[in-house]
């Protein structure tokens, strides 16, 4: 392999960790914050030509991006904003997530409360991490309400959220090791968690 070649796959190797688009220095409530807050959820190569919009389309989110990729990002976080005013104080508070297709099938049945109908696996990247679950109960929102041991604030990470959930059963759901692991385990909910680098880093600000 010459240089050229050495310095491509380099490149491509950190874009799949994490995005090189700055951010801007913009109020939190401007579309140009916005787009960069939910895009970065994923690497720069999906980010780029996705679709943006500033919430859920079918509960009134507004278009802010039309994308190419079949990919779309919005803010995740049913908890909505601490500080309405002012916009989400991070895109980690926004729990930002880009994902296919399928992927809003299962998140709109899961807010639904109804099982998920899919073509296939989905995927989600969620790099800017969540503002935490418990890992074994869904719609758990708070710390206080999740079972002990089981709550975990995530940082950069992958979801797949499988067509069968049944071909996840003897997976670990221990989210400790830094492997893969099943969140919602023994539900419809049953989704992969895949850790990438800096996934730990708010749990240890608890600590």
């Amino acid at each position: 392999m010459n240089n050229n070649e050495t310095s491509s796959t380099d490149a491509m190797s950190n874009d799949m960790v994490m995005t090189n688009l700055p951010e801007p220095d913009a109020p939190h409530t401007s579309v140009e914050w916005q787009v960069w807050a939910y895009s970065t959820a994923a690497p720069a190569y999906i980010a780029e030509e996705a679709t943006v919009y500033d919430g859920p389309p079918d509960m009134g989110g507004k278009l802010l991006r039309q994308g190419t990729n079949g990919w779309t990002c919005l803010p995740a976080n049913p908890r909505g904003m601490s500080d309405p005013e002012n916009g989400w104080k991070d895109a980690h508070e926004a729990m930002a997530l880009c994902g296919d297709a399928e992927v809003f099938k299962w998140i709109g049945a899961y807010f639904a409360g109804e099982i998920p109908v899919m073509d296939k696996d989905g995927y989600a990247w969620m790099l800017h991490g969540d503002m935490g679950e418990d890992n074994t109960t869904p719609m758990v929102m708070n710390e206080e309400d999740a079972a002990p041991g089981h709550w975990i604030e995530s940082g950069p990470h992958l979801m797949r959220m499988p067509k069968d959930p049944a071909t996840l059963e003897g997976m670990t759901t221990d989210f400790n090791s830094g492997a893969p692991y099943v969140m919602f385990a023994g539900t419809p909910y049953a989704h992969v968690m895949y850790p990438v680098d800096g996934y730990y880093d708010y749990q240890a600000q608890k600590k």
